[in-house]
């Protein structure tokens, strides 16, 4: 008996190494789909539809294939049996069987109508992630990106605007987006769809701030082929870069405020609490970050760590990485810690390092956003099939569609006019109609929904946040060229601000002789593209 329960044992072992095996083929051929996808799309200039929404497409069908290809290897997978004792579900369950005691840990709540044979299939749930995954290796690389590679001159010359949209705009998006859930959930409880205490208001609004996470990639790079007027774009992307930190640490707040009394009550010392902790952890994260970025930046300039450019490259990476574990383990946000890392590196380190470095820093963070962002991407298409407790309730769903779309409006116009009353470049209606247009949602929203899927709720969340996620990106992604063209947005104005830089670029020549002369770095060969981003 013993021999057969060891011999059970390591064939279970060796079956869980096989199915992560397997696990890394399916997105690596994934990956190696959506790589040659994007060379077609870009060879032939195909742009109604953008590389993210085909590796959703190719995750998908992957996931369809993985979820009716595949069994359950336990005939007893799914079945549900009852113990009356048990008055909550436990953390840790110990169940004697035959005199033999078996530990089980509690995973997460599931409807009843998901009660089936694909529960026990092994397949199914090696396929889906552990969210800390998304959160500590997968994200990081792709903000840290956003930050690094911050066009710095336009960037600052929008800096109020993007703030305002950042902000303000995501507050309003979040209060927007639950007020018009929390209607809908009243409405789902008077027909008997829920029940009056398992979605409370502070549910609506973790909802609204998870949702309220914009992620325009798409959009952003049509933008980039096409050269589109810069202030847009740099509007565009302040925005979300910083619109995906303030939700990040909105969604934690919102997640930790606990009124003593009735959940749905306003609890005004319970408010306070959560904006205290809102601006403490977005503060601390804030100077983590920074000071990480300081400290390389100090030592890539007073030591000569410039003459190998390799063990240059590995500090400013273990460093930059160093900046999201340590704001993590303090408690902190670690993503707003290196966002604002990559942003100070652009700003001080990178005009220190030698040539070498610079070009192998860029090119080794642009190329781990890309493969990171299309893991996602194929995930999220995986994971409409993979996902095991699914919930979808068409009421619920259609509230977000129009939450989210009437939260937009209600963010970009009234904060537009509040701006163009100050600024001297006024932000025109057509840019207004498509940043409304551009408010696409995507990883991080995915991301943040999918951290706690434990209770029924959550897992509705979840569902919907994947299917906005699906319809932004290829109904709005899909449709940005011809908005652009209806809009009357090209590359006229593009031309009119390259000529109003003109002037200014060649100046940059005898500029950028004398900082030659005068900032000799013997591991320096300074090139105008180089001095462009210093100034």
């Amino acid at each position: 008996m013993e021999k057969l329960k060891k011999y059970a044992a390591v064939k279970d072992e060796d079956q869980f190494y096989h199915q992560g095996a397997v696990e890394l083929l399916v997105f690596n051929f994934l990956l190696i789909l959506t790589i040659l996808t994007i060379w077609l799309f870009k060879n032939h200039r195909f742009r109604f539809l953008h590389e993210t929404g085909g590796a959703m497409v190719y995750g998908l069908v992957m996931g369809l294939l993985i979820r009716y290809a595949t069994k359950a290897s336990d005939v007893e997978s799914g079945t549900v049996y009852e113990c009356e004792k048990l008055e909550s579900g436990p953390s840790t369950l110990l169940i004697n069987i035959t005199n033999q005691v078996y530990e089980y840990q509690y995973k997460r709540e599931i409807s009843h109508h998901n009660i089936n044979g694909h529960q026990g299939n092994a397949m199914l749930q090696k396929m889906t992630f552990d969210p800390s995954i998304f959160f500590n290796i997968l994200l990081p690389p792709i903000i840290f990106h956003a930050g690094y590679s911050l066009k710095k001159r336009h960037f600052f010359r929008n800096l109020g605007s993007i703030l305002t949209y950042a902000f303000l705009g995501t507050a309003i998006s979040c209060i927007v987006i639950g007020l018009i859930m929390y209607g809908f959930v009243k409405a789902m409880v008077h027909i008997g769809q829920l029940k009056a205490w398992e979605f409370h208001f502070t549910d609506c609004l973790f909802f609204g701030s998870l949702m309220s996470a914009t992620d325009p990639v798409t959009v952003l790079a049509i933008f980039h082929e096409l050269n589109v007027d810069t202030d847009l774009y740099t509007l565009l992307f302040g925005e979300s870069v910083l619109n995906d930190a303030v939700a990040i640490v909105l969604t934690y707040s919102i997640s930790i405020y606990s009124p003593k009394e009735n959940p749905n009550a306003f609890d005004a010392a319970a408010f306070f609490q959560s904006v205290g902790n809102f601006l403490g952890i977005f503060a601390g994260s804030f100077a983590m970050g920074s000071s990480y970025a300081v400290v390389t930046a100090l030592l890539t300039k007073f030591t000569k760590l410039c003459e190998f450019p390799m063990l240059e490259t590995g500090l400013f990476f273990l460093l930059s990485w160093s900046a999201f574990l340590s704001a993590e383990a303090a408690g902190l946000t670690g993503i707003v810690a290196v966002l604002f890392c990559g942003v100070t590196q652009a700003h001080y380190t990178y005009n220190n390092l030698s040539s070498d470095s610079r070009m192998r820093t860029k090119q080794l963070f642009e190329f781990m956003n890309f493969l990171a962002e299309n893991v996602i991407f194929c995930y999220m298409g995986l994971a409409l099939f993979t996902f095991q407790n699914h919930i979808f309730n068409p009421l619920f769903i259609f509230g977000a569609f129009v939450a989210v779309f009437i939260a937009r409006a209600c963010n970009i116009y009234p904060l537009s006019f509040l701006l163009n009353l100050g600024r001297k470049q006024k932000i025109p209606r057509n840019f207004q109609h498509m940043m409304m247009f551009s408010g696409l949602r995507g990883a991080i929203a995915f991301a943040l929904a999918i951290r706690d899927t434990g209770s029924q709720p959550k897992q509705m969340m979840f569902t919907t946040a994947l299917l906005i996620v699906f319809f932004t990106v290829w109904v709005f992604g899909g449709g940005t060229t011809p908005m652009l063209t209806w809009l009357q947005i090209s590359n006229q104005q593009m031309r009119t601000a390259t000529r109003k830089s003109t002037a200014y670029f060649f100046s940059l020549n005898s500029f950028s002789t004398s900082i030659s002369k005068t900032y000799f770095n013997p591991c320096w060969s300074t090139s105008h593209d180089d001095v462009t981003r210093m100034v």
